[in-house]
């Protein structure tokens, strides 16, 4: 086309030096959006740089943070907030009416009438705040820890909640709060895993490996799981090698590997394998060493009740024990399960059919050694880089189920508390209302709570991310707030 030929009207348009000027701004306008938009998609998305051949090497946070580390005490089963920590005077007065805003059907069946706490609460500590006779021992940590009422989650099963709660998804496939925690810090300690599950004596929870697995992450920030009774699997040579031939094959094959790795430098799954071998390798000498209890003296053994004739108690206090001896050694994420998978909460707080007698064997293996891993993790000044979190995968109802003297599932309002580094103690917040039923107040998601934990380590939720499948993924995905009003 001719210049004769375009329109005069476009042309004078095109052409015109006002025109051209009145362009200007919006031009410059996109430019600077398009730039400022480029800068937001790269703060939204920060990945850790990580060194395959050394991934386990300690790398800065955000933000300084308050711990370095963290252990989870996870009640696997669903513990009742109403025979533990929220105190509900109205429920007791109450107890045996109909609830007209019941669900007809809950998670197992029919509803039964209200049921009063099924143990008395009394006043603890200096604040005066109510726990029940159910864990007199954790009771009367009241003082150092903050407790929290009001927490809810997107599931009323337990293995899709403790997924939930472990990963931020109810769906199988996603990374462990542990696992994204070592990937963004790695570990003060080369010698032993950055994170370790202890699995209670009776056996794994419902979601088993999903509540320590990597997910999309690499394999190598999965954690480490074994406990005191049940030590790493395949993790000694045979009893025909000795120790001067394994050592041998070691390096050998150290060699061959770093041969071979200068051959492929690219190879960024080589390289993480490889350093995969070489922890593996320094866990056969840390591991055991860490895992013997005989150095403990027998007023530490009597203070966990290591020495109870309760013999799931007496593991249970060595599992804490070890989780504490694992914080001293600089293993920066511990996750100590209290309960087993089992249909009818025989081995866990999943007390739908006989709540008191079902939680009087749980209360009992509980209660004292883990308020004693809190007391000797303070008195050894452990606890003012350690965050403690006491949690479970969602409450109970506050009727019993109907012809059963237990309490069925209820993730609309549950308890959990967090005491150490950098949580204010002393503080309850959140509520349920009148009876338990529901949060009301200061309503949060378990993403709150693991937007909290990452915070207190210097990590900023919303920055921690892993690009899979199109999509940079997160540990809270596209929701969670900290919870600032506990927090120091």
């Amino acid at each position: 086309m001719s210049s004769q030929e375009i329109p005069e009207l476009f042309r004078r348009r095109l052409l015109d030096r006002k025109q051209f000027l009145n362009s200007i701004p919006t031009g410059l306008g996109s430019i600077a959006l398009s730039a400022l938009m480029s800068r937001e998609r790269t703060s939204a998305g920060e990945s850790p740089e990580i060194d395959p051949t050394q991934p386990q090497l300690q790398r800065e946070s955000h933000f300084p943070g308050k711990a370095k580390n963290v252990i989870v005490i996870f009640c696997a089963g669903a513990c009742s907030q109403l025979e533990t920590y929220d105190y509900k005077p109205e429920l007791e007065k109450r107890d045996g009416q109909t609830f007209a805003d019941a669900p007809a059907v809950t998670f197992q069946g029919p509803s039964g009438n209200l049921a009063k706490p099924q143990y008395k609460f009394r006043p603890r500590g200096q604040s005066g705040k109510m726990v029940s006779d159910l864990i007199p021992h954790l009771g009367d940590l009241v003082d150092d820890s903050a407790c929290v009422h009001s927490f809810t989650s997107n599931s009323n099963t337990h293995g899709p909640a403790e997924n939930f709660l472990s990963t931020g998804f109810t769906l199988d496939g996603f990374p462990s709060i542990g696992a994204w925690v070592t990937y963004a810090l790695g570990s003060e300690n080369q010698n032993l895993p950055a994170f370790v599950a202890i699995p209670d004596p009776r056996g794994v929870p419902q979601a088993s490996v999903n509540n320590w697995g990597p997910g999309f992450l690499p394999a190598f920030f999965q954690g480490t799981a074994f406990n005191s009774t049940q030590p790493i699997r395949n993790l000694q040579a045979p009893e025909l090698i000795t120790a001067e031939t394994n050592s041998a094959a070691r390096q050998l094959l150290n060699q061959i590997n770093r041969e071979h790795l200068s051959r492929n430098p690219l190879d960024a799954q080589l390289a993480a394998r490889i350093a995969s071998y070489e922890l593996a390798a320094k866990m056969q000498l840390s591991v055991p060493e860490i895992s013997n209890l005989s150095s403990e003296s027998a007023e530490t053994l009597k203070l966990y009740g290591a020495d109870s004739k309760n013999d799931i108690k007496a593991k249970f206090a060595r599992n804490c024990i070890l989780a504490r001896r694992l914080l001293e050694n600089g293993v920066r994420f511990v996750q100590l399960f209290n309960g087993a998978y089992a249909s009818g909460g025989k081995l866990n707080w999943d007390g739908h059919q006989n709540l008191r007698e079902q939680y009087d064997t749980h209360g009992e293996i509980l209660d004292q050694p883990v308020a004693a891993l809190f007391k000797d993790l303070k008195q050894r000044g452990l606890l003012e880089e350690t965050l403690v979190v006491w949690c479970t995968e969602f409450g109970r109802m506050p009727m019993f189920q109907k012809g059963a003297q237990g309490r069925d599932h209820n993730p609309n309002g549950f308890t959990a508390w967090l005491g150490g580094a950098g949580v204010k103690p002393g503080v309850s917040y959140g509520k349920t209302d009148e009876l338990g039923f529901k949060a009301v107040e200061n309503k949060l998601s378990v993403h709150d709570l693991n937007a909290t934990i990452l915070h207190l380590l210097g990590l900023d939720h919303t920055r921690l991310t892993f690009r899979h499948n199109g999509i940079q993924r997160r540990l809270t995905d596209v929701h969670g707030h900290v919870i600032h009003d506990i927090l120091n």
